[in-house]
């Protein structure tokens, strides 16, 4: 992982280099010759990384604490190289703060002149002094670099032999392997669904605890899972939980699990006792199968009162704990102990044989096949260890190749669990050491174990440590999608959940893995829990951790005297006590006088709105200190306003103050966080307006919340033609369009001109009554501005909302790349548009109450091809809707269509799932919905008419889909 942090190291040196040639950067004297040595020392240094890491997991404590001392002193250097880049920037922006200095900006080459030797910009002491002050800072790291890499060579390394240096691969999400089958297992599986269907004798009856016990990675928890989500056990049991246990039996966290399962709110409950007395109260005389996964602590004290409490239910409750501790199986009260062991050599090569030789040709895998099955017996019957190993030879075509990890002298190591460390450490040794795919790996242990890691944090925070680092014009999210996909295929990631387009939306780690990737990063990620129930004080989360994470609960007292904070550079704080929070204004002050290194700032807190609580309802002014934070989440606090020192930290890309639902505004300053690619303000119901400077954050991917207008001062707020220069933009919410004056406006903007736009809101504002004068003139502007604001045609993703006009443009058929489409609220409109020929995978209809009749228009078909009877090929209407809903379109009677009567039409030939709210004059729907051999989902609520009709006379018409809600 060293290797990494040196790579991108000299990357931003050789940077800083060019930029002194570029932008006529002129050092103090002498460091121009310090900053070539420390590139020197640096690339020597790189050339034997590779076998010192190798010698460091063979346990050679002196190359450990060699490499600890060089990753101390890039750390330091990247420091001052963000320093030295930060105050170039500031002089840049605050040289064009004033919007009317723009045009000056060629006069003022001055400004980037960072370490003049003679003069500075400006003629401030202060700027001279700060450049002194970081070439004093290289001159230092330079000493300390001098003498490791003078210890180097009494190691005798061997220089980097490998060619291991590829760009990685790019894997696309669609190539992740699917894990759900299962390779042997048939006597574990029936085994366990007998104990859990079967009838209780009389000798058994009374609460059944049923245990699987093996080692680490042998498959307990897939079992378990296969069984959690069996049909037979999902109708034998009134209710189904899965709480992780993990490491530490918490009683009350797995009280407030099972509770959450039970639809139970336990945030007002602070007491185990209550817990207890409600767990008890919700499962009385109930039929539940409680799943207990990943048990390590058996204490009979800690569990008895579950058990006392469980015992309420019915009779024939079961509850399934796995571990890999037969004692604590016993302790717990099991008495049907399934004992889970290794995979046979069959299965275990099956398995194998699974993963490795996807998509090889019969040649590939008869050639490839004798080494692979001694590699298959390396794995010692643990599916881990063979879904790992196996993923890794997926991308090695050669015979060498997989001879070459047959023989390595990693299948030596032994650290984690029995026989799994060697193919981890082989398939992370494997990763690009160009790249930074192995420290992404290591981050991932900043999170607790079974955390579920939602894939676009994970990628924003890999951003904020400058792991993804991009060439050219490659963009950053990109590459972390990348990453994140070359991980999956390696198996260090699992249990993926998807959107309904079958993107991974989080995931989470096996705890074998975590355990690996807490070994691999050396001890600089750590999640600490911190509850006051626990008398223990902690004083020190040990010197080497660079990323943290905090816990809270119980109003626990923040651990301020804590001396590690300065070498911080990840901090997560989630303070989930509603009432009794740990974190206050005051508490942030001190805090943020101590974490001058973060990149990454998350501070999550759980508000309850009561005015004599201790909440954070400011950030601090100190929080421009922050100068090298690049990712900054308040999401969901009760704050009102952000300071507007905020807006010196110039290295800010993303900021995330969500749900803050009482934020009534951004602060004036904007428009000098220049690098900012994402401001993610939705859910912000009080702000009602954004400054101008938005106009100038030309590096914005994703605006959440745009408004148009609004304020005091309506001249220093946004209009619709602030977003013109935002070329770069992907995502954008549009609010209060009702406040654009003129249609010329939205002309000028240009929006179809935005080629990079993907997903784009259009919120028009509140609905009038479209009979009267004001309804009358909102209904022929509306539809003015919205036919001038059509978006480019590579758009994916388009809602309307709250529109006035009584028809949809034209260019809505135009958008042939659409994938998703939203009509809420638009009131007016008597018909839908012609959209059947459109690609679209999801559709919505909202409260569309001037909709009576649904007929042939809606397909877009043209009436001469369907009667075309010459032409043998058929005509298809929404050839790849996935999804469709209509809610509350109240005057909705009629759904037909006229020309299902030809041969030649197919409708919706791809819909999976159909849910139908709140129409109540709806009388019946088409037959050939209802006759969709791909229909999964049918759900009709609040439709009176429809529900009596399914649910009696035409049930047969319905009967067929598997998944019926009426």
């Amino acid at each position: 992982m060293v290797d990494a942090i040196v790579s991108s190291l000299l990357e931003q040196l050789i940077s800083v280099a060019a930029d002194e040639v570029k932008q006529q950067v002129r050092l103090v004297t002498g460091v121009r010759e310090e900053v070539k040595k420390l590139t020197s020392n640096l690339q020597a240094i790189q050339l034997v990384l590779e076998d010192a890491e190798k010698r460091q997991m063979q346990h050679d404590k002196a190359v450990t604490f060699w490499l600890d001392q060089l990753k101390d002193a890039s750390y330091d250097m990247e420091d001052v190289l963000e320093e030295w880049t930060t105050a170039r920037l500031k002089l840049q922006i605050e040289g064009l703060d004033d919007d009317n200095t723009l045009a000056l900006a060629a006069h003022k080459k001055k400004v980037c002149s960072f370490f003049p030797s003679t003069s500075n910009c400006f003629g401030s002491f202060k700027q001279l002094s700060l450049r002194h002050d970081i070439a004093v800072k290289i001159r230092e790291i330079n000493k300390t670099l001098d003498d490791i890499t003078s210890q180097k060579d009494r190691f005798k390394f061997a220089e980097n032999v490998s060619n291991n240096v590829k760009k990685p691969e790019r894997v696309r999400t669609t190539s992740l392997v699917d894990e759900g089958e299962i390779c042997g297992r048939i006597d574990e599986k029936n085994e366990l669904l007998s104990k859990l269907l079967g009838e209780s004798s009389e000798q058994q009856k009374g609460l059944r605890i049923i245990s699987l016990f093996g080692l680490g990675g042998i498959g307990k928890t897939t079992l378990a899972q296969l069984a959690f989500n069996n049909e037979g056990v999902k109708r034998k049991f009134d209710i189904v939980i899965w709480v992780c246990v993990s490491d530490a039996f918490e009683e009350i966290r797995i009280a407030k699990a099972i509770l959450e399962v039970l639809d139970k709110s336990a945030s007002s409950l602070g007491e185990f006792q209550s817990l207890m007395q409600q767990i008890q109260e919700s499962i009385r005389g109930k039929k539940f199968f409680l799943v207990l996964d990943d048990v390590w602590d058996g204490d009979f004290k800690k569990w008895d009162p579950f058990f006392s409490c469980l015992k309420n239910g019915h009779h024939e409750s079961k509850i399934l704990i796995t571990t890999r501790d037969r004692s604590v199986a016993l302790q717990m009260g099991s008495i049907d102990i399934i004992s889970v062991k290794e995979l046979v050599e069959g299965e275990c090569w099956s398995l194998f044989k699974q993963v490795a030789f996807l998509g090889r040709s019969f040649e590939d895998c008869e050639k490839l096949e004798p080494i692979g099955r001694k590699i298959a017996c390396k794995c010692k019957g643990l599916p881990l260890a063979a879904k790992v190993i196996g993923n890794l030879l997926r991308s090695k075509r050669t015979v060498s190749e997989w001879q070459r990890i047959l023989d390595s002298e990693m299948w030596k190591v032994e650290e984690i669990g029995k026989g799994l460390l060697p193919p981890l450490l082989l398939s992370y040794n494997d990763l690009p050491s160009s790249s930074m795919v192995k420290r992404c790996f290591s981050y991932c242990s900043v999170f607790p174990k079974d955390y579920n890691i939602r894939k676009e944090e994970l990628i924003t925070l890999w951003m904020a440590q400058y792991y993804l680092n991009s060439e050219e014009d490659e963009e950053m999210e990109i590459i972390g999608e990348e990453y994140f996909n070359i991980l999956a295929t390696r198996s260090f990631f699992q249990e993926f959940v998807k959107d309904y387009d079958d993107n991974v939306m989080s995931c989470k780690m096996h705890d074998i893995v975590y355990d690996f990737a807490q070994l691999v990063s050396r001890e600089e990620c750590l999640w600490v829990e911190i509850n006051s129930r626990k008398e223990s004080v902690i004083n020190s989360f040990g010197e080497k951790v660079r990323h943290l994470g905090l816990n809270f609960e119980g109003g626990a007292s923040f651990p301020m005297s804590t001396p590690e904070f300065n070498r911080l550079r990840t901090l997560l704080i989630y303070d989930l006590s509603p009432y009794s929070p740990s974190l206050n204004g005051g508490i942030l002050v001190e805090l943020f006088s101590k974490v001058a290194c973060l990149r990454a700032l998350v501070i999550r807190q759980w508000f309850v709105p009561l005015d004599d609580q201790n909440f954070i309802r400011e950030i601090p002014e100190n929080i421009g200190k922050l100068i090298h934070l690049k990712y900054l989440n308040l999401s969901e606090l009760c704050i009102e306003r952000l300071p507007e020192t905020l807006c010196e930290l110039y290295n800010l890309q993303k900021l995330a103050v969500r749900w803050c639902t009482n934020l009534r505004e951004l602060p004036a300053g904007i428009g000098k966080l220049m690098n900012m690619r994402s401001l993610m303000n939705g859910q912000t119901e009080k702000l009602k307006y954004l400054p101008i400077g938005i106009s100038r954050l030309t590096s914005l991917r994703t605006l959440e919340k745009f408004f148009v207008g609004g304020g005091v001062d309506g001249g220093s707020t946004c209009r619709l033609e602030s977003l013109k220069n935002l070329q770069l933009l992907r995502e954008c919410r549009v609010e209060g369009l009702s406040n654009v004056s003129h249609v010329d406006e939205a002309e000028r903007l240009q929006l179809y001109n935005k080629k990079n736009l993907l997903r784009l809101h259009l919120e028009f504002g509140r609905v009038v009554d479209g009979e009267g004068e004001e309804g009358r003139r909102k209904n022929e502007k509306d539809k003015q501005l919205l036919e001038a604001l059509q978006p480019p045609l590579n758009v994916e993703e388009l809602w309307i909302l709250f529109y006035g006009g009584n028809i949809f443009p034209k260019w809505l058929t135009l958008l042939t790349n659409l994938r998703e489409l939203k009509l809420f609220s638009c009131v007016n409109c008597e018909h839908l548009p012609p959209l059947g020929k459109l690609l679209l995978e999801k559709l919505t209809l909202y409260n569309l109450i001037s909709v009576k009749r649904v007929g042939d228009e809606f397909l877009g078909i043209e009436e001469s091809s369907v009667d075309d009877t010459s032409s043998s090929s058929s005509v298809i209407a929404f050839p790849k809707l996935k999804s469709l809903k209509i809610e509350d379109l109240d005057e909705l009677e009629e759904w037909n269509y006229r020309v299902t009567r030809k041969e030649n039409i197919s409708i919706m030939p791809r819909l999976s799932s159909l849910e139908i709210d709140c129409c109540s004059k709806l009388n019946v729907l088409p037959d050939h919905l209802l006759q969709t051999t791909t229909l999964q989902e049918l759900s009709i609520r609040g439709c009176p008419i429809l529900e009596e009709r399914y649910r009696g006379e035409d049930y047969h018409m319905i009967s067929h889909i598997p998944h019926i809600k009426l």
